[in-house]
């Protein structure tokens, strides 16, 4: 049995890493507005692993409290690293009891968020025209997990696919190459005559601030994926694909635990 779109929809809350960085946060606020544009009359809330507030404990307790019954838990991550494996599942069992909380897919990849990268870039002043001639850096936060690590290089073979002259990752921490030594090797590949930084990471803070200034030999510098509405129809596609199972299915690895249901929903796309 499928639960039908039209019916109520569960709330959606939207989990963001935090940072100590103000402008972290504000991207997150506005991204979350974008969503509800998107969806007028959804119940979007956001909240924080870390630093800012709420917490996520505070905002399923509030939820809660006016009346939500089913939540619909979105990692606002792009790769299945340490935080969605571990951080996340373990914040949501502290749900209240009687609160249902179904786990949406992190937000890569997607073809959505290579479009989004690709408008950055041409807003920060790349001519489309010059795509071809082109090496573009895919520059990431970085991560000690190698699912992730795998994932962004799949990500830059499929971008390159696309019309760029090359795609090369790059790594803000715990992995190589950096971004100015990506942008320093595509400059020797035969064909590019430009080189473009484009930050795989959807809002300010410190390793966004590396990844810029390891732009420093780049021609052009995208923005941060941020409140893009590219972005925006990412969440929903993920919080759609996860609301479509039945209260009552289990898909997911987690195991059962006491107190609120907890219901692991896989990414779509």
């Amino acid at each position: 049995m499928r639960i039908p779109l039209h019916a109520a929809p569960p709330a959606l809350l939207v989990i963001a890493h935090g940072s100590r960085d103000p402008r972290h946060a504000a991207t997150v606020r506005a991204l979350v507005r974008r969503v509800r544009a998107l969806r007028p009359g959804q119940r979007v809330e956001a909240a924080f692993l870390d630093f800012d507030a709420p917490s996520v404990p505070e905002a399923l307790e509030s939820l809660a409290d006016r009346g939500a019954r089913d939540v619909v838990a979105l990692p606002l991550l792009l790769t299945r690293a340490f935080h969605a494996k571990a951080d996340v599942p373990a914040v949501l069992r502290q749900a209240p009891a009687g609160l249902r909380v179904r786990r949406a897919g992190v937000l890569g990849p997607s073809p959505l968020l290579l479009a989004a990268l690709e408008q950055r870039l041409y807003e920060a002043g790349l001519d489309p025209a010059d795509k071809a001639v082109t090496g573009v850096v895919l520059a990431s936060a970085g991560s000690t997990d190698p699912e992730a690590i795998a994932v962004i290089a799949d990500i830059a073979r499929e971008w390159r696919r696309t019309g760029w002259c090359a795609v090369r990752p790059a790594f803000a921490s715990a992995g190589l190459p950096p971004t100015e030594g990506a942008v320093q090797a595509l400059r020797d590949v035969p064909g590019v005559r430009r080189v473009a930084v484009a930050p795989y990471v959807l809002a300010p803070g410190f390793l966004p601030d590396r990844i810029a200034r390891g732009a420093a030999g780049a021609d052009v510098l995208g923005g941060v994926l941020g409140d893009s509405p590219l972005v925006a129809r990412v969440l929903l596609e993920r919080f759609d694909a996860c609301r479509r199972f039945p209260a009552d299915r289990r898909p997911g690895h987690l195991p059962a635990v006491s107190g609120p249901r907890l219901l692991d929903l896989p990414a779509a796309g």
